[in-house]
This record gives structure tokens, sequence and C-alpha cells, in this order.
């Protein structure tokens, strides 16, 4: 599987009147930065029929594409949302025009799959090839399920220290669950003895773990991934780069790779890795740790920063 971080989407912004339909809808006003999570997306859409996936439409984060299996689904769902409240967006106004999915000839994001993180030159990307062995694999998968999941749209996950926030992308540091489960002390242990982490970063005080089936919802990591670099308000364009992440790696994102790039899985079933096709599995458990940050964003990446832009905004 692969981890992507985005320039170029497979669908773009119709240039006519966007009145022809397609089973792809271009959204407008709603995405990460207003404050609409993508697993918010997917369950008010899938209302009207079966999605293939939500996308980002570009690097805003204010714009997504809703991409349904058929076009009856996406007709009654521009019928009830364009230009209307949207109710379960808080009354927000969608603006909404049919996507054009663009032929193979024209998508120029064939990005090529690096298998090591040193080819992509993003500062602060480390992987970490059998970081855990197939017996501790074995027994991080059998704990976790001895514990109780929550389904989502596409996954179900498990959340300790503290639980992640999807509707602001951001943990509840006043909702304090706990220390992280005794299960991981081995993993915590291999962790805190990686050589590229920070002052007190080795202190991860917060776990998310996220089941996937295949071609399921994304965001990070156990196969081939993509990071896209962030815009800014005066940038049009995004860069992409895609890592092949094997079983049992672990994937280090600091710096430069974990502020000014955005992360996720893209929903395939098959990746293609260096002219080869690797077929994921019929399960992908993730467990995504974090340092939680107490008091406001001070890094350097503030035109990036999601914090530091609702930061501003909300004062």
């Amino acid at each position: 599987m692969k981890e992507t971080m985005v320039k170029n989407s497979r669908f773009i912004r119709p240039n006519n009147n966007g009145d022809e339909s397609s089973p792809d809808l271009y959204v407008a006003n709603c995405g990460p930065t207003v404050g609409i999570s993508y697993e918010e997306i997917e369950s008010v859409f899938s209302k009207f029929g079966e999605l293939q996936g939500v996308y980002p439409a570009d690097e805003t984060g204010a714009r997504v594409v809703v991409s349904y299996f058929d076009v009856k689904s996406s007709q009654a769902a521009f019928t009830a949302f364009n230009g209307n409240p949207c109710l379960e967006f808080g009354g927000r106004l969608l603006h909404i025009r049919y996507s054009i999915l663009q032929p193979i000839s024209q998508i120029k994001d064939s990005v090529p799959v690096a298998l090591e993180a040193s080819e992509l030159q993003i500062p602060g990307l480390y992987l970490v090839q059998d970081f855990v062995t197939a017996k501790e694999e074995e027994e991080l998968l059998a704990a976790v399920d001895g514990r109780p999941w929550k389904g989502l749209a596409k996954r179900r996950v498990q959340h300790y220290g503290y639980e992640f926030k999807y509707e602001t992308r951001n943990v509840n540091t006043n909702q304090n669950l706990g220390e992280l489960p005794p299960f991981m002390s081995t993993v915590l242990q291999k962790i805190s003895s990686f050589p590229y982490l920070g002052a007190g970063d080795d202190i991860l005080d917060q776990l998310t773990v996220n089941e996937y089936s295949p071609g399921g919802s994304w965001r990070p990591p156990s196969g081939s991934g993509v990071e896209d670099k962030k815009g800014n308000d005066t940038c049009s364009t995004f860069l992409r780069r895609s890592l092949f992440l094997p079983p049992r790696s672990m994937l280090l994102l600091s710096g430069e790779a974990r502020y000014a790039w955005h992360h996720y899985i893209p929903h395939h079933k098959v990746d293609i890795v260096k002219g080869e096709t690797v077929r994921r599995g019929a399960r992908r458990v993730s467990f995504t740790f974090r340092k939680v940050r107490n008091g406001p964003c001070c890094c350097e990446y503030e035109q990036y920063c999601d914090s530091q832009r609702s930061d501003k905004v909300d004062n």
C-alpha cells in the first residue's frame, strides 16, 4: 500500500457550467479547513447512494470531489444540496457542479512510488522497515481485537490517551483517557530509541488504531501512501510524492514532512510499485502515535499549519 504526499487530481473542475451530469460532484465550501471532516462528508452524501470515495479537489481543504458509482445518486445529492443550506453541516451553503474524470492519457499524477523515504528528499520523513516482528504484529492485533472498536463510515477505530476528534482533526486535550495501554510498551520502547526524535518527542501520549478494509478510507500508514505539499493562499499548485509502506513498517513524520504536507492512503485495492502489482491484504490496521501539544502551536510552518490558521480565525 502507498502513503501519498498531492498535486494533481483524477478529477478536474468543469470548464463550462458543470451542468452535464456525471457520477462525480465538485463541492465547494466543504472540507477540513471549514470544519467538515471527510468522515462527515462521506456519512452525509452516502445517504443518496453508494460512494466510491471523497477526494480533495485541490490543496485548499475547502473543496472536495464526492464520487458515486452511478449518476442517479449524484443527481439526487446535487438537487438536495446545491445552493441550499445543509443542516447536517450546520446550515452551510454548498456550491456544487458535476465534476469531470480526466482520461488516463491526460492525468499527470503518475508519481513514481519510492521504496525508501530518502528517495523523496522530504526533510523529517523516515521509514523503518520491519519495525515490529511478525510475532509482535500478531500479538498487537490480538490485543486490539480484545478491546471494543468504534465504527466509522469505512473503518473502525480505537483511541487511547486522548480521543481524536474527526470534526476538527485534532484531539480534545480536556479529555484524558489515561495512559497508553500496556500492550504497546515494547513498541513505545523501540520508538523512544529512534535517533531522529526531538527533545520530548519520545513521550508519546496519544494513540489511534485504525482498521480499514481494502479500498477503504485514508490516512496513515501501512502500505503505499501519498504525501501532498500543502498550498498556501498564493499557491495554486502543489507537489505529490508517493512512498511504499511495507507491512510492519514505521513511518515517522516530523518537521516539514509533518506540517507542510498532506498525508493519505489512496482508495485502491491494488498498488503498482516499480512496475509490479501489489494486492492489498483483506485487512489493514495502523497504529498512529502522537505527542499532544498543550497551548498554541508555534511551529515554523505557519503558512501551512491548520492550528495556527484556525487560531487566527478564532481570534
